[in-house]
């Protein structure tokens, strides 16, 4: 939740009071009661991308990619750009980790290791070089996100749509 909501605490503090709303006292908080009450959509989130990207899976990038077009102010570019750069990050982390072990990788990546076989998957389907290159894009979608070296009358959406390909192919 804090991850799609970002660091604005009021933001942050809104959500869990409407959440907390519509609980009873003393339950626990389920991911499924975050999606319901708060619009985290699980299907078409920037970590299901993260995942369809791993895997290359280009139907499921672009229908998630489609989502985000027609809900800019729910998905905003930068916000995408900036989760991409960190997973592909830890992704090239993954390559040059000396322990390979589950914990080790764990601490290495700064993951719960439970989420480790999703890098080794991630490390399987890109090189080194492509890694390096996919943060290159990164780094150039966020500049033209932001008006530099951009025609001017691309959308953010397009631009995503435009990225996911390089990444995959």
């Amino acid at each position: 939740m804090a991850e799609y909501l970002g660091n604005d605490l009021s933001k942050i503090a809104n959500e869990l009071d409407k959440l907390l709303l519509n609980l009873a006292k003393g339950h626990e908080i389920t991911p499924e009661q975050i999606q319901d009450n708060i619009g985290i959509s699980k299907e078409y989130n920037v970590f299901e991308l993260q995942d369809a990207l791993a895997k290359r899976n280009v139907v499921k990038a672009n229908q998630i990619i489609d989502y985000f077009a027609a809900n800019p102010k729910a998905n905003p570019i930068q916000m995408v750009l900036g989760v991409l750069n960190t997973y592909f990050s830890k992704v090239l982390k993954y390559h040059y980790a000396i322990d390979k072990s589950p914990q080790g990788l764990a601490r290495e990546l700064g993951v719960n290791p439970f989420f480790v076989k999703d890098y080794e998957f991630a490390g399987r389907s890109y090189n080194k070089a492509k890694l390096f290159q996919i943060i290159g894009y990164l780094r150039s979608y966020d500049l033209k996100s932001k008006g530099v070296d951009a025609s001017g009358n691309t959308t953010d959406g397009e631009l995503l749509k435009e990225l996911i390909f390089k990444i995959i192919h």
